[in-house]
């Protein structure tokens, strides 16, 4: 577990910041700004849950773990080190993309069929899924740049296209089954 007995520590006073691994980098690095948005996309999901209930609740508290991993895993580079060393990191699996995958599938199956796109809204609850959804659609892009440039853990990327496609169908789940979806309407206000 993490102890952590004091906030600020100083270290990051010149525009620096400490990977898992230990190196120093610039705030504004890409990993940074990768893992720091999946962190982002976790405060979203606390607003959300803010609207939720039962088991839609509880799936997105299981969520907001995962993306802990996912930071966890973002903000340690080095993925060939893993075998050696005496506490392998915190890496994200597939069985995680699974659980998603599974959830949307039993979701998805009492939704209405979609007869055009969705614009965010409906419910409240709806409103702050399709926010979260685009925050990780952020995050996937900035991860898969991530991995064109550095190594990552490819079940990361596969989480986070996963998880924004959870979103949708979650958001449309929360507006009775799809019923109080707001439609686009294609040239409604020429």
């Amino acid at each position: 577990m993490v102890v952590l007995n004091r906030i600020y520590t100083r270290g990051g006073d010149d525009g620096d910041t400490a990977l898992g691994s230990g190196e120093r980098v610039p705030k504004h690095a890409l990993r940074v700004e990768t893992y720091g948005t999946v962190d982002e996309t976790n405060a979203a999901i606390g607003l959300a849950r803010l609207h939720a209930a039962g088991e839609i609740a509880a799936r997105l508290a299981a969520i907001q773990n995962d993306l802990f991993d996912l930071g966890a895993d973002l903000c340690r580079p080095g993925m060939e080190r893993d075998a050696e060393a005496a506490h392998p990191p915190l890496r994200v699996t597939g069985a995680q993309t699974g659980r998603l995958e599974a959830e949307i599938d039993a979701m998805n199956a009492d939704l209405a069929p979609l007869r055009s796109f969705v614009l965010p809204g409906g419910s409240a609850l709806a409103a702050h899924l399709h926010q979260c959804r685009t925050l990780a659609r952020r995050a996937e892009r900035l991860t898969a740049r991530l991995a064109r440039e550095e190594e990552v853990n490819p079940h990361a990327l596969r989480y986070l296209n996963r998880l924004s496609d959870w979103f949708f169908v979650a958001a449309r789940a929360a507006n009775d089954n799809g019923a109080g979806d707001v439609l686009w309407v294609p040239g409604a206000n020429r």
